[in-house]
């Protein structure tokens, strides 16, 4: 029985709670976000939609407080958010994606 109940943390370990936050390379995020986000979202803040701003409280609202959310929203646009897919490779988004969350969990 006690293995039944170590594999059980184990898989929820590594299925469910696992965030690729310790693979990302933060400071290369912050240099994106700086070279592409910084000028509508300075500070974790939303200079056109100023209710959806990158705060963790905001983000949790609106359902963008994941890694998967925030790199969907990065390469697809929405509303006034462009679509930075075609502009940014997949590992720059990942790295992005994983600053923002990490910067929104510290209160910016």
């Amino acid at each position: 029985m006690r293995w039944l109940f170590t594999f059980f943390i184990i898989w929820n370990i590594f299925t469910n709670n696992l965030q690729t936050t310790f693979a990302a390379d933060l400071n290369a995020g912050e240099q994106i976000f700086s070279a592409n986000c910084a000028a509508c979202h300075a500070n974790g803040n939303n200079a056109i939609m100023p209710d959806k701003t990158l705060k963790g409280d905001a983000l949790s609202e609106n359902g963008m407080n994941s890694i998967e959310a925030i790199t969907n929203q990065v390469k697809n646009g929405k509303n006034a958010m462009p679509a930075f897919g075609g502009r940014l490779a997949d590992e720059d988004i990942e790295n992005v994606a994983n600053y923002v969350l990490s910067k929104s969990e510290n209160g910016w």
